[in-house]
């Protein structure tokens, strides 16, 4: 008799990663002061009063406890669409969006929608780890676009004309960059468009941490304004983060009419419908909250400005790149794996960080600050602690 196996193209994946740093934290005997927590991408600061008023009310009510359309409330779509109108100064209608349970779903659904098993996405190096994992359960190839350390990590624009030279279906990013932080310029990312436009391939693009730019950066890029993006282009979100409710799982796909189609196939298999009190809040939420939105934004930029006063401190480590959410730090200790590095400082500095190593291929000299999830003071405690 032979024992019953689990799909190969699961088992074969290592273990969720967070979890795993969060067990060096609990061995942290608390000798060098509090714990500063710089692991995964959750706002340090709570919701706001309103928000959490307007979960409970909707939550509360009996309306929301049915299923709901497969897109997603009409309510937020149609919010979501005017933001993102304001945005890009572009047209961008309720038929253009479907909402997903976080965004990680919503990579899920449109990598189901736009490619298949064995079909090859590109995906930049460093990746977000739950992209490249979804598609190995998915038995979707993956193949690597060379980001520069030199600059900042931006994507190589020959790296990604080889991969889709070479049969890549999508080329999926993240910008502001999860792991590295880093920003890519609207004329890269212009050019990336028209490259996928040239081979006849999809761009993905996660833009997760857009509400985080800098004050005054404009139009995160001019994609939604060039004729014909529908056939080419889709934009990932998360409200998560702005919103700071990142337990209530609420995404976004901004795509062509036909596209989100496909997603709605997916999406009644996957899930049938987002969480439908959280849509509600948020659609309500929108308009409300902007000005407090926008005061994060200046939060973040606080933070971010205490890490890069940090580490202008510490000789050896250096700043890859920084921005939004996350900084790429490369660490002084050659020799030594980023998880030995991440999991020394875990237990006996008390900073939680993740390895490199945990992002793709030749990141072992570098760590990911995730710097959001902390205040300026405790980012402040790092000039000693990684000293």
């Amino acid at each position: 008799m032979h024992p019953a196996e689990a799909n190969p193209l699961v088992s074969r994946l290592s273990p969720p990663p967070i979890p795993s740093v969060l067990a060096w934290a609990r061995e942290y005997k608390g000798g060098r002061g509090p714990l500063v927590d710089l692991s995964q991408a959750v706002p340090g600061y709570p919701a706001h009063p309103e928000m959490l008023r307007l979960l409970g009310e909707a939550a509360a009510s009996p309306t929301t406890t049915g299923y709901g359309p497969i897109e997603g409330e009409g309510v937020l779509r149609e919010a979501y669409a005017q933001n993102m109108s304001v945005v890009y100064g572009a047209p961008v209608s309720a038929g253009h969006v479907h909402i997903t349970a976080g965004c990680n779903q919503a990579f899920m659904a449109a990598a189901i929608a736009l490619a298949g098993s064995g079909d090859t996405v590109a995906l930049t190096n460093p990746f977000y780890f739950n992209q490249e994992t979804t598609l190995s359960m998915l038995g979707i190839k993956r193949v690597l676009v060379e980001c520069d350390p030199e600059n900042g990590f931006l994507p190589k624009v020959s790296s990604a004309e080889s991969a889709l030279a070479g049969g890549a279906k999508v080329l999926a990013i993240v910008t502001p960059n999860n792991p590295t932080g880093a920003i890519y310029p609207p004329a890269l990312l212009h050019e990336l468009f028209t490259l996928c436009r040239k081979y006849g391939a999809w761009l993905i693009v996660d833009e997760t941490y857009r509400d985080f730019l800098p004050e005054g950066y404009g139009a995160p890029h001019p994609l939604l304004t060039i004729p014909g993006w529908e056939d080419s282009l889709v934009l990932l979100y998360s409200f998560s983060k702005s919103f700071c409710i990142p337990g209530h799982r609420l995404g976004a796909i901004t795509a062509g009419v036909g596209v989100i189609a496909e997603i709605t196939k997916v999406m009644d298999n996957m899930q049938i419908c987002a969480p439908r009190a959280a849509q509600v809040a948020v659609a309500a939420a929108m308009p409300i909250l902007a000005d407090w939105r926008a005061g994060n934004r200046l939060e973040i930029a606080r933070r971010a400005d205490a890490l890069r006063a940090v580490m202008a401190q510490l000789p050896g480590w250096e700043i890859g790149a920084l921005g939004a959410y996350f900084a790429f730090i490369r660490h002084p200790f050659e020799g030594l794996t980023s998880a030995a590095v991440a999991e020394r400082l875990a237990k006996e500095a008390g900073v939680v960080c993740l390895p490199g190593s945990y992002f793709g291929e030749g990141q072992e000299r570098f760590l990911r600050l995730a710097f959001a999830n902390a205040d300026a003071a405790s980012i402040g405690l790092l000039a000693d602690r990684l000293a």
